[in-house]
């Protein structure tokens, strides 16, 4: 499995993330210190696609770090 390649959120990306998952954490609820995760971190083979990215609060996306945390992973196809 290949890691894909980091790169830089464009701003607009970010609010879009933000605003589809309705300005608060997927996981916990909260409104503030909002961050754009992946989902499927890109050390395990996800991707910087609009589907693999969620918001998750900082408390929440700490805990999650890279790892596979079987709440957040989700199949697209």
């Amino acid at each position: 499995m290949e890691k894909s390649p980091r790169i830089k959120m464009p701003p607009e990306v970010r609010q879009f993330v933000l605003n589809r998952d309705g300005g608060c954490c997927r996981s916990c609820g909260s409104t503030q210190n909002l961050e754009v995760d992946h989902i499927i971190p890109l050390a395990k083979g996800g991707t910087n696609d609009l589907s693999n990215l969620q918001t998750l609060c900082r408390p929440c996306n700490r805990r999650k770090k890279h790892y596979l945390d079987p709440r957040f992973k989700r199949r697209f196809t």
